[in-house]
Formats: C-alpha cells, structure tokens, sequence
C-alpha cells in the first residue's frame, strides 16, 4: 500500500530553497534602498546648489559662515534673502529675521540611517563648501566623504 505525501527530505529542502531565495532578496533589497538613499543626497545637493546660485545671482554673494553649518537642522531650515538683503540660512521664513526672497524653503537633511549631515561653510561669501556622506559609489563619486562648490559636486573630501 502507497501512501501518498512528503517525505522529511523533501520538506527540508524545499525549506532550504526557500531560506535561500528570501536571504537573497534581502540582501538585494538592502543594496537597492543604499543606493536610492545615495541618489537622495546627490539630487539634494544639487537642489541646495541651485538655491545657492539663485541667491547668488540676486545678492552677489553666498551666505557667509566660517564654521560649518549643519543643513536641514533646527538652526538652518530655510535658505533666503534677510532684511540686509543678503542671502543668509534661517530657523523660519519669519525668524530671527524676516525673509524677502525665499530660495529654498526647507533645507533636505541627509536621509537616515547615514548619520553624517549635509554641512555649509563659505568664509567670504565668494565661494562656498557642501560635505555630504556616501554609503556606496556612486556614478564617478566615492564612497564616504564628498564635497560640492560653485564649479559643482567633486569626488572626495577635497574641494
């Protein structure tokens, strides 16, 4: 008499097929969710940069900051032209200051779990630096340290 079903073999290696497969989709999916948060940084750099150069073209000169300013944090959430009429990062579009020109109404942070912030600095106003983090290459940029200037976004940390 023949009994009809599975053997134990047989159900542990289609078990065994089946760990393997969603162990390789995991892994697939994390490396796809790196590099969309790769792609984030860079559009959002260059976002920041086109906010930059409007400002620039308006005021004749980036905001001035000698020590690095974090992006997208409490202290610099808006990108505008104050009462001076230069081109300055603010809380709000309404303080400590009140904005003219909004150039960039929210400042993007840098997307998580990467927890190295977009950071400005320009000691004169004439030329500016954007540091921003990589978790993988991307395009012609490495992995780690990169920066962004007026003549756009460099490889590395030496802009």
């Amino acid at each position: 008499m023949k009994r009809k079903g599975f053997t134990l073999i047989e159900l542990l290696v289609v078990i065994a097929i089946i760990g393997l497969l969603s162990t390789l989709a995991v892994v697939a999916l994390n490396s796809a969710r790196q590099r969309s948060r790769d792609a984030k940084r860079v559009a959002d750099i260059r976002q920041i940069q086109t906010a930059l150069e409007l400002g620039f073209s308006e005021t004749s000169g980036y905001p001035t900051e000698a020590s690095p300013v974090v992006l997208g944090s409490s202290t610099s959430t808006v990108l505008c032209k104050n009462a001076s009429g230069v081109s300055d990062w603010q809380t709000s579009a309404t303080s400590p200051t009140v904005c003219g020109t909004i150039y960039m109404g929210l400042v993007p942070s840098n997307p998580t779990p990467n927890g190295a912030p977009y950071t400005y600095t320009s000691a004169a106003g004439s030329t500016y630096t954007l540091t921003f983090t990589l978790e993988g290459a991307t395009g012609q940029l490495l992995q780690g340290a990169n920066c962004a200037n007026p003549n756009g976004i460099q490889a590395g940390s030496s802009c």
